[in-house]
């Protein structure tokens, strides 16, 4: 979990780096901020947890930070999607951040491709408002991450990347 939170700490600040709109940058720099506090934390907890054994206590507070990280990575992914739809200057020949880029640009294209496909599906009623029922939702990054295929063999045991592995080679 922690090594996964650290890969979204990367991912957010190439993004970050990268996004044109001052505004969403500066709010996904603030979520990656916390998400790599609370990596940390979540490090520190787990550490003490293994060398003091069993207790109820700790188990809940490993859980509370388990849970926090998963929130503070959602928010991350949330401040990610609303910098892509802002739009994303060209990154560099860094391939790490090539792969970023790619991974974005196939999400803002599935989120085109769904908006499309509703303006074309006539599911509104006589008002013209979007019904409830049947609509399917937009993509989200969250959705793109959760589709990659897991890789756990590939995946270093430290959250820097060695040689030959990028920042998406990681499953979330």
């Amino acid at each position: 979990m922690v090594s996964d939170g650290q890969v979204v700490v990367k991912f957010g600040n190439i993004l970050a780096k990268h996004c044109l709109d001052q505004r969403c940058s500066m709010e996904l720099l603030r979520a990656t901020e916390h998400t790599q506090s609370i990596s940390s934390q979540l490090s520190i907890v787990a550490r003490v947890k293994a060398v003091t054994g069993e207790s109820k206590a700790s188990s809940e507070l490993l859980l509370s930070n388990v849970q926090n990280l998963i929130q503070a990575v959602q928010h991350v992914l949330r401040a990610a999607e609303a910098a892509c739809v802002k739009g994303l200057g060209q990154p560099p020949a860094d391939p790490e951040e090539e792969e970023v880029a790619a991974f974005c640009q196939q999400w803002r294209k599935n989120l085109t491709h769904h908006r499309a496909k509703e303006a074309l599906n006539s599911d509104r009623d006589e008002l013209g408002l979007r019904k409830t029922r049947g609509a399917k939702a937009e993509p989200t990054l969250m959705s793109l991450v959760q589709e990659q295929p897991p890789r756990s063999r590939n995946i270093p045991k430290h959250p820097s990347p060695r040689k030959g592995h990028t920042i998406m080679d990681r499953h979330l």
